[in-house]
């Protein structure tokens, strides 16, 4: 075993020569995203969502990047994401969406961390701590206008302005989630808006912040103080009936392990679920569900079908899954590419071109975000500008 496969134990620091994958980040894009959001905001300051390791790019990677755009607030679903934030981004603003442990308030005071309150009862244990402390320590609190998940319910933030306990800490961000904003003519939207300005109206000085990616969009501007974009920054298109406005961040290319011809009748894969109805040539990939990729992208039919199921870029041509994706391996049909085009060793194109994260989501029966944000550890990573 040589040195260099010797330095590879750790995730993200594989080389490209002997990964499976390679992922491909391009900070440079996910930068002008960035911009492009916040030059949609109308002069809210927009802010960046990094939860889910920045939606599988890196937070040590994308934070520095974005923070070097120009933002200076960060939203991530974890105590220890934001933890990791921090060390990158030691002068951020940096909130915990999932709310307030039970007994943690001590490690948001110690790394200068922002919970985002969402009941009296953690409204009370934040307020209790910073009473001990002598300190008036700062926090969002969110009112839930429809989602039904995290926050206080519309009539409780309503009641809010009476809470003694709102006195011991600085209320610094009043919040909310869109249900529905990528779909701009749903009534729930306008429903949100108009509930999240009423509680708005009865904390008047608090600043605000409704907006997702989606939300930025909105033809009413509900941008109030703050927008918080997540997925837009990634690539992924806010406006799912229009053109994306977003450039591409992520590509994901697996190298061709073995190549096979697979005679008429033949099935590929676990289960026999695909069956050849002519000689097909089939390339198989060194990735697999273990790396992130759905196995909901499987292929389940016979050869020359139109199946809602994976694709591949495979030297310029769109080859189509041929059976099962497995843990470790993908499947595909390359017999309409020319044999001297496709060799075992060469790299084809999992998510890149036509071939978008949406679009990747789409055919799994699943939607970008997850895509994304599965990204796996086994991929090599290379990173273009920013701080990479």
């Amino acid at each position: 075993m040589n040195k260099l496969t010797l330095q590879t134990s750790a995730p993200g620091s594989i080389p490209e020569q002997i990964a499976g994958g390679t992922l491909h980040i391009d900070l440079d894009a996910l930068a002008a995203n960035w911009r492009t959001l916040r030059d949609r905001a109308g002069g809210a300051e927009t802010a960046a969502v990094v939860k889910a390791n920045a939606y599988g790019t890196g937070i040590e990677k994308a934070v520095p990047a974005l923070a070097q755009a120009g933002c200076r607030t960060f939203f991530v679903a974890h105590l220890s994401e934001a933890i990791r934030a921090r060390a990158v981004a030691p002068d951020a603003t940096i909130y915990v969406l999932n709310g307030l442990f039970a007994g943690a308030c001590p490690a948001y005071a110690e790394f200068d961390l922002r919970p985002v309150l969402g009941s009296f009862e953690e409204i009370d244990e934040w307020a209790g701590f910073c009473r001990a402390q002598a300190q008036k320590l700062k926090a969002a609190i969110h009112v839930d206008t429809g989602m039904n998940r995290l926050g206080l319910t519309v009539p409780q933030g309503l009641m809010l302005k009476d809470r003694e306990s709102l006195q011991d800490f600085e209320t610094a961000l009043l919040m909310s989630h869109f249900v529905s904003a990528e779909e701009s003519d749903n009534a729930l939207n306008r429903q949100q808006i108009e509930a999240f300005q009423a509680v708005r109206e009865s904390l008047p000085g608090i600043p605000s912040s409704l907006a997702n990616s989606s939300g930025i969009f909105l033809n009413e501007k509900p941008h109030f103080d703050l927008a918080r974009p997540g997925y837009a920054l990634y690539g992924g298109n806010p406006t799912p009936a229009h053109d994306n406005p977003m450039r591409p961040v992520v590509g994901l290319q697996a190298r061709v392990v073995q190549l096979r011809w697979v005679e008429d009748e033949q099935t590929v894969g676990y289960n026999a679920r695909w069956l050849a109805l002519s000689r097909r040539r089939i390339a198989t990939l060194s990735v697999g569900y273990a790396d992130g990729y759905p196995r909901s992208a499987s292929a389940r039919g016979k050869s020359g079908e139109e199946l809602l199921a994976g694709q591949a870029l495979v030297a310029g041509r769109v080859c189509p899954f041929a059976g099962n994706v497995s843990m470790d391996l993908i499947t595909v049909d390359v017999t309409e590419v020319p044999e001297n085009e496709i060799k075992r060793g060469d790299t084809v194109t999992l998510i890149g071109g036509d071939l978008t994260v949406d679009e990747v989501g789409r055919r799994a029966g699943t939607i970008g975000y997850e895509i994304l944000t599965n990204l796996g550890a086994r991929y090599a990573r290379t990173y273009r500008g920013g701080q990479g």
